[in-house]
């Protein structure tokens, strides 16, 4: 315990400034925190209670939320968090975010980041980072979604895209093996994901080819950061076989496409 409080693990973008005391955790505030604020008590006044509520902001630049209990999944992940029924979980919690959203206005004005964002546009704030770092996790369950920095305007597919990345996951064997536990049948979890989404007919023929396009976007974030000089993507990069890890993980996502989708379909 230091003088800041419980030092939280997990995530990339804040390593070792999120801080918990109690029933509150304290973190960098995100440049449009007013309107990611408004928008999460709004998920919450129309029933969404798996988030954290935000408490307010400090002079020195940090939101307060509320402390979410639970279980989060660090890498490499344990098998826990890659049963059938925790990926069924998380589909069924990123469903009820979505039709909550889909009663809450946008602030079309607030500067949402653009960093995953869909290029595509669209009506409904997407999480765009549920991955297993900000997944809350009881009896095996998904039970709340944290962080929401990287939240944005967009289509609901494009945050399934996203989520199918980290959570079946949609990325070649070779660098599947390097943080998830072996035996994974990426095509037959993709058809699960969707299933307790409850993906339509058409939004599954799109599926593949928008998990490509949210693949080019993670890829393009990533080299954002590099160029910057940000010496925790560059260590990540590095650790995980480069550029050409994501080569070989796009080349191996357009050769499959037409698997995913055929499974998807059946």
């Amino acid at each position: 315990m230091t003088a800041e409080g419980e030092a939280l693990a997990g995530g990339m973008a804040n390593a070792g400034a999120v801080f918990r005391r109690g029933a509150l955790v304290e973190r960098p505030a995100p440049r449009n925190a007013r309107a990611l604020h408004a928008y999460l008590r709004a998920l919450k006044e129309h029933g969404f209670d798996a988030a954290p509520t935000p408490l307010g902001l400090t002079e020195d630049g940090r939101e307060q939320l509320t402390f979410v209990p639970g279980d989060v999944a660090l890498p490499p992940f344990a098998d826990w968090a890659m049963t059938t029924t925790a990926l069924e979980s998380v589909g069924r919690l990123l469903r009820r975010l979505h039709d909550t959203s889909a009663s809450v206005e946008v602030d079309t004005c607030a500067g949402w980041p653009g960093d995953l964002a869909d290029p595509e546009g669209g009506t409904t704030l997407c999480h765009n980072d549920v991955c297993p770092d900000n997944v809350v996790f009881r009896d095996g369950r998904a039970a709340a979604l944290i962080d929401f920095d990287l939240a944005a305007p967009g289509r609901p597919l494009w945050d399934v895209a996203m989520t199918a990345r980290y959570w079946v996951p949609v990325v070649d064997p070779a660098s599947a093996a390097a943080l998830y536990p072996a035996g994974l049948d990426a095509p037959a979890r993709l058809r699960t994901l969707a299933d307790s989404y409850g993906l339509s007919p058409r939004d599954r023929a799109e599926l593949a080819g928008v998990i490509e396009q949210a693949t080019e976007v993670c890829r393009a974030f990533v080299a954002r950061r590099v160029a910057d000089g940000d010496p925790v993507y560059l260590q990540a990069l590095a650790e995980r076989g480069g550029w050409d890890r994501w080569d070989r993980m796009q080349t191996w996502l357009a050769e499959h496409r037409e698997t995913f989708t055929a499974t998807l379909l059946t």
